[in-house]
């Protein structure tokens, strides 16, 4: 298996961003998106804690950390670590699924289902780990700040897109007074999921 180059450049800032068709089909692994997923959640990782979280070889972390860098989906932190512990981070802000290019290219659109449901399958992971432990492996003051809320309502498409959109600025804006750096004493990784679609009801099909 032959390394690739990092790229010589990495975007100057952070920020939004969709994933379109050649980046969709670089991060169509499970393996990648589970990498993306620990440096969200977790914050700057080794190959090798990567590869102690996920059961595989640090070599193996490191093509694959390199083939997502390629994309600008992750990045090495300058300055820190050595030539053979290199120390990875993921840039700040969004990442979303460009689903319209995807219609168009057969390749394209099954690599986004790909990517989705890689992440999709993380979240519920994540989730059922939460939901299914003992309630002594979790400090009482951690397990009363969750909270698994469902809400049910009648939308149409424009009302649901308005907001979901007005939701998601909403959540941003609340959690950046709120997020703390790696390693703040205390903290610990938090997921928030907002999920807002429109029920299948399979008894009105044709």
């Amino acid at each position: 298996m032959t390394a690739e180059p990092l790229p010589e450049k990495q975007p100057a800032r952070d920020g939004d961003r969709v994933l379109d068709g050649p980046v969709l089909k670089a991060l169509a692994h499970p393996l990648r998106v589970q990498l993306l997923d620990i440096l969200s959640q977790y914050g700057p990782q080794t190959a090798s804690s990567m590869g102690k979280r996920v059961g595989e070889s640090s070599g193996a972390t490191s093509y694959h950390l390199r083939q997502l860098a390629r994309h600008g989906l992750v990045r090495e932190i300058e300055n820190r670590g050595s030539g053979r512990e290199r120390w990875w981070e993921r840039p700040r802000g969004t990442l979303a699924v460009n689903t319209s290019s995807s219609e168009q290219d057969p390749a394209v659109r099954e690599a986004a289902r790909q990517v989705n449901r890689h992440f999709v399958q993380g979240r519920a992971e994540a989730l059922a780990a939460f939901t299914s432990g003992s309630p002594s492996e979790l400090p009482a003051e951690w397990a009363d700040a969750a909270m698994l809320s469902t809400l049910n309502a009648q939308l149409t498409a424009d009302q649901l897109r308005k907001f979901t959109r007005e939701m998601e600025a909403i959540l941003r804006e609340k959690l950046e007074a709120y997020r703390s750096e790696p390693g703040t004493p205390g903290a610990r990784p938090v997921q928030l999921h907002f999920n807002a679609f429109p029920l299948i009801d399979f008894q009105e099909q044709p």
